[in-house]
């Protein structure tokens, strides 16, 4: 049996094989459409449109055998004008979809192309909690088309939705799903299901509710098929099961999802009665785009960025970071120009000072990768804070004894000068002890603060090693090998 390892590497390749046939496609239309042209010719207008039909015919046919995912994968690999042409062969009915898929740049663009008609056929495709991701992006004549087109139950539903704040379990959060009453023979149960069209997506368990929509319990599918079909509902539910709320926070429904192998999980408010459900889809799809931002917070970028997006919009969102490097170089700068005397007359300083500033900055990554993930994971609180704080201490201590050691001895037998070694370890220890203490108390204060800790955190402990190493070394330099 394959791993799941061997089907990802074997399904990324069909991804890669049609995205590559379909670039194929479009050079050779491209290649036609410029040939035509160059030759002329009365039937040139003709020729030029039988070649384009065909071409476009292929491409739809490639298109209508890929999955949602792997079309929004596709469109994103694609430059903006390419990615137009293809968007426009889509099939109308698989638009929604395929915008939900894609990433939120890239549906910008898309949803900027497309005519308010199409949008609004396309919403229509969508159920009630998908087309609340959409919605932000849609413009607002079109909600208010699509609003209309809704009936009331689902229009209820869809401004519940709307309602939840991005951090919510609400807006993870799928309205479909099987309740059944807990005074019910399994029998009942069975012939309900087997009128229905099909069960919900991940459907493991129904949800037991009373008359007023109160959660009673849950019914697991296993369950139902192997008890006998006189047995109540009430005799073989199970109470014990995890409940979430729709105003708890998305990222302790996702750990919960991890630490108990969820699949699904019932919502409720706070009156317990049941308004929805969290499945395991929602849930990856979640830690999988929270995973993103903090990567580009980590880099100093402010958001996700199209690859195609026009130079003004991509230099925009790496202003930020790259004003706040650029001050901190500078700083930097102005540290290395306070010993340019030391320099002048011990010329190895200078070749040497950029190894401390830059293990100090690994160093101070390293720990703040930790604690960002700890922070995420709920695993700091004031009773180990300062266990942690004692902890990265003693890394650093060691990691530049170690490492400072085995610099300082390469720099005693490149210049001979056993001062100069021990100046080298003494000033790579000092450095990973500034880059531990900030590489935590970073993280930690812009959490208190209310801040995501990712957010360009590498940035900072980065300026804070090389203006703090430096300093160290030049100034460890100027006392011991100048005096």
């Amino acid at each position: 049996m394959p791993t799941p390892e061997i089907e990802q590497t074997k399904t990324q390749e069909t991804v890669q094989e049609a995205l590559h046939k379909i670039l194929d496609l479009l050079d050779k239309q491209q290649l036609v459409e410029d040939l035509v042209h160059k030759q002329g010719g009365p039937r040139q207008e003709l020729v030029e449109s039988l070649l384009q039909k065909q071409h476009m015919a292929e491409l739809q046919t490639r298109l209508a055998a890929l999955h949602p995912a792997d079309i929004a994968y596709i469109l994103e690999a694609l430059p903006p004008a390419r990615r137009l042409s293809v968007w426009d062969l889509v099939k109308a009915d698989r638009e929604g979809e395929i915008l939900l898929e894609v990433s939120e740049p890239v549906r910008e663009t898309l949803i900027a192309h497309m005519e308010p008609e199409e949008l609004v056929a396309a919403a229509e495709q969508l159920d009630t909690d998908e087309l609340a991701d959409l919605a932000p992006d849609l413009p607002e004549d079109v909600m208010d088309d699509v609003f209309k087109a809704l009936p009331v139950a689902e229009r209820e539903q869809l401004r519940a939705a709307m309602s939840y704040r991005d951090e919510a379990v609400g807006a993870l959060m799928d309205f479909d799903l099987v309740t059944v009453r807990e005074d019910l023979a399994l029998e009942v149960v069975l012939r309900y299901l087997r009128r229905l069209d099909e069960l919900p997506d991940h459907t493991d368990q129904l949800f037991v509710v009373d008359r007023r929509e109160t959660l009673r319990g849950a019914l697991p599918i296993n369950r139902l098929l192997v008890n006998d079909p006189e047995v109540l509902v009430r005799d073989v539910m199970k109470t014990d099961m995890l409940v979430l709320h729709d105003d708890d926070d998305a990222q302790d429904a996702a750990q919960a999802f991890e630490r108990y192998d969820l699949v699904t999980a019932p919502v409720t408010d706070r009156r317990r009665r049941l308004v929805g459900r969290v499945t395991v889809d929602a849930v990856l799809d979640f830690i999988r785009q929270r995973a993103e931002a903090e990567r580009l917070n980590l880099g100093g970028l402010r958001e996700g960025e199209d690859i195609f997006a026009s130079v003004w919009a991509s230099a925009r969102n790496r202003w930020a970071w790259l004003a706040v490097n650029l001050v901190t170089a500078f700083i930097a700068s102005r540290v290395i120009s306070v010993f340019e005397g030391t320099i002048e007359k011990l010329v190895a300083l200078a070749t040497l000072m950029p190894i401390v500033a830059g293990i100090g900055g690994n160093s101070g990554n390293q720990t703040i990768t930790m604690l960002v993930r700890a922070i995420a994971l709920g695993q700091i609180n004031p009773a180990n804070a300062r266990k942690l704080v004692t902890k990265e201490i003693a890394i650093a201590v060691l990691n530049g004894l170690v490492w400072g050691g085995i610099i300082g001895l390469f720099a005693m037998a490149l210049y001979k000068s056993a001062a100069l070694g021990l100046v080298m370890t003494a000033a790579m220890t000092l450095n990973l002890l500034v880059a531990a203490l900030f590489g935590v108390f970073i993280p930690l204060l812009m959490t208190k603060l209310g801040r995501d800790p990712a957010v360009g955190s590498s940035v900072l402990i980065t300026a804070i090693t090389d203006s703090g190493g430096f300093f160290i070394f030049l100034g460890l330099a100027t006392l011991v090998l100048l005096h």
